[in-house]
């Protein structure tokens, strides 16, 4: 087992299998920037591992990740949120880069960051009562780490559009029939599905998976980049709204936001 930079996320290692564990169950798994480093810098060390020949990525204890830590999401000014979506989006980027096959094993919770965090991911595996979805439209903003660019790609523009606009968690069997994810277990059995998952990726020809994710890189014609910076320049334009503000602080008071369009 080697702990990562802040001490945030583990890797654990079983033969030419990796485990990229998030490591803040007091917090439900949830990110701030010491965990998008520590996530990017794990990444990176398993990709650049000969040994490894897939990787899972799964949270400690019983949630995967409940998206951004609110209280910093609330405290960060338009400058600091550029800064720091910067660098999730870095993070998803290394994870879509990756030829090494990433298995994710989504319990508990997948919310927001945490819904978007998986999109990069090869293969997923959903809890049959797990909380996922993106919600940031209930917070006076928009997913815009890749839902509007990653996720049409995976389920389509009118699914996509359906998830983002609407703000609801998804239902897991209907996350399996839209190919949102690669199968539904039990609560219990996630972590376990995933790693049979990636054990069996161990077993296939290592270059003919590196080759088959470097192929896939390539499969739009419309370049993922300049639909992602759009994505992030509209983010931010919508980050200095009164209604952002709104948004989180009504969730830190749990009461219902008044939104007003401004």
């Amino acid at each position: 087992m080697s702990e990562i930079g802040n001490g945030h996320v583990r890797i654990e290692r079983d033969g030419t299998r990796a485990d990229v564990i998030i490591d803040r169950p007091e917090k439900r798994n949830a990110m701030n920037e010491a965990t998008v480093a520590d996530l990017t810098a794990a990444i990176g060390e398993v990709d650049e591992d000969d040994d490894v020949r897939a990787a899972t990525l799964l949270g400690e204890g019983s949630v995967f990740c409940a998206g951004f830590q609110l209280e910093m999401m609330h405290e960060k000014d338009v400058d600091e949120h550029d800064e720091f979506h910067r660098a999730f989006r870095e993070l998803l980027d290394t994870i879509d880069e990756t030829t090494t096959p990433i298995v994710a094993g989504i319990k508990g919770a997948g919310i927001a960051g945490g819904f978007e965090l998986t999109l990069p991911a090869d293969l997923r595996v959903l809890g049959a009562e797990t909380k996922y979805g993106i919600i940031e439209v209930n917070l006076g903003i928009f997913p815009h780490q890749g839902s509007t660019q990653r996720l049409p790609r995976i389920v389509g523009i009118g699914k996509a559009k359906e998830l983002v606009l609407t703000g609801d968690y998804v239902d897991p069997e209907e996350a399996a029939q839209c190919n949102l994810v690669t199968e539904v277990v039990a609560e219990d059995a996630v972590d376990d599905r995933a790693t049979e998952l990636a054990n069996e990726l161990t077993e296939k020809a290592p270059l003919g998976i590196e080759n088959a994710l470097e192929a896939f890189q390539a499969t739009f014609d419309v370049p993922l980049e300049a639909g992602l910076s759009t994505e992030h320049r509209l983010a931010m334009r919508v980050y200095g709204t009164r209604d952002r503000k709104e948004g989180f602080e009504a969730q830190l008071e749990r009461r219902e936001p008044e939104f007003e369009g401004r």
